[in-house]
């Protein structure tokens, strides 16, 4: 009888373990507003230079390399409007450019481009 009050005791108290042990994580997702401005100097190249240099930097169109960068997509023809149809926002979106995974990456190029795309600080 002991021996089996003793393995419920050491089941139940190894459950409680376990489960007061589970974390819980908490993200706070980055919001990207339509209105406000999207800025190439201080957003849209930080994201280039992070998720596209590796491939763009210098030896395949666009040359995405901060100095060469804007001049490259908008001479080469990357950004056009409408914006969901520019070159570079339908790069970003297709599959066989996963580098931009996050959502609010894709909008913020989006906006950039929508804007204006200007070559803003």
């Amino acid at each position: 009888m002991r021996r089996i009050l003793g393995a419920l005791l050491f089941v139940l108290l190894t459950g409680i373990i376990i489960i007061s042990s589970c974390e819980r994580h908490t993200f706070l997702v980055e919001t990207v507003d339509p209105v406000d401005s999207v800025y190439f100097g201080a957003v849209i190249q930080p994201l280039l230079e992070k998720k596209c240099s590796a491939c763009h930097g210098g030896s395949k169109d666009p040359d995405l390399r901060a100095d060469k960068s804007y001049e490259s997509l908008v001479t080469g023809g990357y950004v056009t409007l409408p914006a969901e149809e520019s070159r570079l926002y339908r790069k970003v979106v297709s599959s066989g450019h996963s580098a931009y995974t996050l959502p609010e990456e894709k909008l913020k190029i989006l906006y950039w481009i929508a804007q204006g795309a200007k070559n803003n600080k």
